[in-house]
């Protein structure tokens, strides 16, 4: 009997083993597929030193959208310590699918005769339940599975965030450094049309405002520039040599056209990675919920093979048998694991519903704030800055034909310098906010708390 039980335990683990990915190859492709750059598992030296290598390599040139976010796959030390959870709930499964050991004693009673027993114990409700558990927890590391993919895709989705806030910040602190250089010019001019008498103090004090408001907003501007650049550092996981990498001059040029709305809400409910994870494991749980009806009786029935040696002077007499343990559920019959288990997987029910309605309201909301950004920094691009160029240049011409004095430059230059400013914070908003929709179709972070989208809520 003991021997007939442990063969058993052995042919329903006898498949439990660990994988030489980890479980990577599903994250890797499913990210290449989303984001267009696998994940990687750094596991070794050598893969430490292939990956400094490459990010060695895209810093070596102006930093790109897809360069930070192959520099953050690679190089931000959460998202490897992510992958690291992965490898442990791998084992986690394994060691969950093996049967349970057997346990092995040995009796030796000595007085008018001598008494050998020996006895193999196994559990049997745990090798019966054995094929149900395998797949639970089969379902669970899938869930871990999809959960490197959410740390992936959320990691990828900030790189992109923080590397478009750093060339924003950087491209006004460059338009305000030009307005600094032409703002004092003619505060120098004013300086000097005062000192002859041609220009009242008063015009003069407005020439040095303007110069001394400018200074202060290149200075605020700068100091946001810093910020923003620690923020991406900080997403790409550098330090040291690494942070004097260079950016591009100014954001990338507007696409063409919008996206196209088309099932924008269907493709939230049924490609969001949390909202197949809710599913997965609510899948796991339905499992788990039939298990407790099966077991809800017996909480533990164990097998055990006895095998007793009587020995008297001269005679020895082998005995064999079994023995059989359960508990009794006088107090309880199952009643509250049940109830637990129906409650609890009622719940998730219910919770996953309200994240697939939450997912679709964070679609139609990102895919608005997508279009309204596109059409204001197209706006901004395509009309504002024509005419305040217009402007500028008559402006100009007036002033060097004596048809308009100082103050209408200033005026001019203030305005030039807001509407250069808005330019630039729309085109930073439409890019950003196209992270945002694609995180809310795909996953990894769309929608901040109160309907803000992320890049609204940190302004």
């Amino acid at each position: 009997m003991a021997i007939t039980t442990a063969a058993a335990g052995l042919m329903l683990g006898g498949c439990a083993h660990l994988s030489k990915d980890g479980g990577m190859t599903l994250v890797a492709d499913q990210t290449g597929a989303l984001i267009g750059q696998p994940a990687l598992k750094i596991r070794d030296e050598a893969d430490a030193a292939q990956a400094r290598a490459r990010v060695k390599a895209l810093l070596a040139v102006p930093l790109t959208p897809n360069a930070a976010v192959e520099i953050a796959l690679l190089n931000n030390r959460a998202l490897q310590a992510a992958y690291n959870d992965l490898g442990v709930s791998e084992t986690e499964m394994v060691e969950t699918i093996l049967p349970p050991a057997p346990s092995f004693s040995f009796v030796h009673l000595t007085g008018a005769e001598l008494e050998i027993e020996r006895q193999v114990t196994q559990n049997i409700l745990a090798l019966l339940t054995l094929p149900r558990r395998r797949e639970i927890a089969e379902d669970r590391f899938k869930v871990a599975q999809a959960r490197a993919v959410q740390a992936t895709l959320s990691t990828a989705s900030e790189a992109r965030r923080a590397y478009f806030r750093a060339v924003a910040a950087a491209q006004s602190v460059k338009v305000l450094e030009q307005s600094r250089a032409s703002a004092e010019a003619v505060s120098e001019l004013a300086k000097k049309l005062g000192e002859t008498g041609a220009l009242p103090k008063l015009e003069q004090a407005r020439e040095h405002a303007f110069y001394a408001d400018v200074v202060g907003d290149l200075a605020t501007a700068r100091l946001r520039q810093r910020g923003e650049r620690e923020s991406l550092n900080r997403a790409l996981g550098l330090w040291g040599p690494d942070l004097a990498y260079r950016l591009p001059d100014k954001l990338p040029a507007l696409p063409s056209a919008p996206r196209k709305p088309t099932d924008i809400e269907a493709e939230a409910v049924t490609s969001r990675i949390d909202i197949q994870i809710a599913r997965m494991e609510l899948a796991a749980m339905a499992k788990e919920y039939g298990l407790t009806r099966a077991t809800r009786f017996i909480n533990t029935l164990e097998a055990s093979g006895v095998d007793r040696d009587e020995i008297k002077p001269g005679e020895r007499t082998p005995r064999s048998g079994y023995e059989l343990s359960f508990e009794i559920p006088i107090y309880d019959f199952g009643e509250t694991k049940v109830r637990r288990a129906e409650e609890t997987y009622m719940r998730a029910v219910n919770m996953l519903i309200d994240k697939a309605v939450n997912a679709r309201a964070d679609a139609r909301q990102a895919y608005q704030a997508y279009r309204g950004s596109y059409d204001i920094a197209r706006y901004y691009e395509k009309t504002v800055l024509p005419l305040r160029q217009t402007i500028s240049e008559q402006t100009l011409l007036n002033y060097n034909g004596m048809l308009s004095d100082l103050f209408g430059l200033l005026t001019d230059a203030r305005d030039r310098i807001s509407a250069n400013q808005k330019a630039i914070d729309a085109k930073r908003d439409f890019w950003i906010a196209e992270v945002d929709l694609h995180a809310a179709t795909v996953g990894g972070g769309g929608l901040a708390a109160g309907g803000q989208t992320a890049n609204a809520q940190s302004d």
